[in-house]
C-alpha cells in the first residue's frame, strides 16, 4: 500500500484537474449517497472522510441543511477545491487530517460518510475501530471501497507482458464484514457493484488512474507505465482489441454505532470501554 506522504503529494498535485477524470469516483459517491435514506435519525454532525474535491460533502450539506457537515482530507489541495463547494449561508467546515487518526472526540458524529478513501490506508482495520470511537451509539457509518475484482484486466495483461502481478489484492466482502463485526458495529450490511470503464487507448487509461490516485494502488506502477507497449499486445490478446476495459469491484458498507460498553474483538480477547460520563450518569453522580 502507498505511503501516506505519497498519497498526499499525489492528490495535492492533481487536485485542480481531479474532477475532469473522476467519473468512476463520482458515480460511486452518488450510489453511496443513495444509501443515506437508511438512516434512523436526523444527524446533527456529519463527517465526510477522504472528501476529495467535496462532491459528496456538498450533497450531504444539501440533504442535511441544519447539520454541521465537516469535510476531512489528507490533502490540502483537495480541501481547497472542496472549499469551492461552500456557500455563505451553508458553509462547510474543512479539516486537514489523516482519516486513520481523527482529531475528534469520542461519540462526535451522527453520520460518517467515506467514499473510496479506505483503499489508500495501509491497514483498514484500525480505521474501522477509529470510526467506532468517533461515531455516536446508533449513528450511521456509510463507506465504499475497492474489492478483489478491481483492475483485473490490467493485472492480467501485466502478468502476461511483464511476468508479474500489477496490482495489490483488495479485501473481499466477507473479510470487510468481519472487520466491522470485530470493531463492534451493529447490523453491518455489505453489497457489491462491478463497474467497467472503457478507454480508447492505454495512454488515456494511464492518465486517468494517475490523476485519480488509483495508480498508487498498483504494485510497480512505474515499471508498468514504462511497459505499455508490451502490456498493450497482451491486452489485445485477452480482450480482442479496443476499447480497453478496466473493471472495478466496489464494496458498499452500512453499519451502526454500538451502544456504549458493547465489546469489540481484539487479539487479546474482547474489550469493552465505558466513558466516565456514562458511569456517573448510571450512578447518578456528578463532579463537584
Amino acid at each position: 500500500m502507498p505511503r501516506t506522504e505519497s498519497v498526499r503529494e499525489s492528490y495535492d498535485r492533481n487536485a485542480q484537474r481531479y474532477d475532469q477524470y473522476a467519473a468512476l469516483e463520482k458515480e460511486v459517491c452518488s450510489r453511496l449517497l443513495d444509501r443515506v435514506t437508511f438512516r434512523r435519525t436526523e444527524p446533527v454532525t456529519v463527517l465526510d472522510l477522504g472528501c476529495g474535491t467535496g462532491t459528496g460533502t456538498a450533497a450531504l450539506k444539501k440533504e442535511f441543511r441544519k447539520a454541521q457537515v465537516i469535510a476531512v482530507d489528507l490533502s490540502r489541495g483537495m480541501l481547497s477545491e472542496a472549499g469551492r463547494q461552500s456557500r455563505l449561508r451553508h458553509p462547510l467546515r474543512r479539516v486537514n487530517a489523516d482519516i486513520g487518526s481523527l482529531p475528534f472526540s469520542h461519540h462526535t458524529a451522527d453520520l460518517i460518510f467515506s467514499s473510496l478513501a479506505v483503499p489508500w490506508l495501509s491497514d483498514p482495520r484500525p480505521f474501522f475501530e477509529e470510526i467506532r470511537r468517533v461515531l455516536k451509539p446508533g449513528g450511521m457509518f456509510l463507506f465504499s471501497m475497492f474489492g478483489p475484482g478491481s483492475l483485473v484486466q490490467l493485472r492480467a495483461a501485466a502478468l502476461r507482458g511483464l511476468g508479474e502481478e500489477a496490482a495489490s489484492m483488495f479485501p473481499d466482502v466477507l473479510e470487510v464484514g468481519d472487520w466491522l463485526t470485530a470493531a463492534g458495529f451493529r447490523e453491518p450490511v455489505m453489497d457489491v457493484d462491478l463497474l467497467t470503464l472503457n478507454y480508447p487507448d492505454l495512454d488515456a487509461l494511464s492518465l486517468e488512474i494517475e490523476t485519480t490516485g488509483s495508480a498508487l494502488l498498483i504494485e510497480n506502477w512505474t515499471k508498468v507505465k514504462n511497459s505499455l507497449e508490451a502490456i498493450r499486445a497482451c491486452w489485445e490478446t485477452i480482450d480482442g482489441g479496443r476499447p480497453y476495459p478496466l473493471t472495478f469491484e466496489v464494496l458498499y458498507g452500512v453499519a451502526f454505532g454500538a451502544p456504549e460498553g458493547q465489546p469489540r474483538r481484539t487479539a487479546d480477547g474482547e474489550i469493552a470501554a465505558i466513558s466516565v460520563d456514562s458511569l456517573l450518569k448510571s450512578r447518578n453522580l456528578s463532579y463537584d
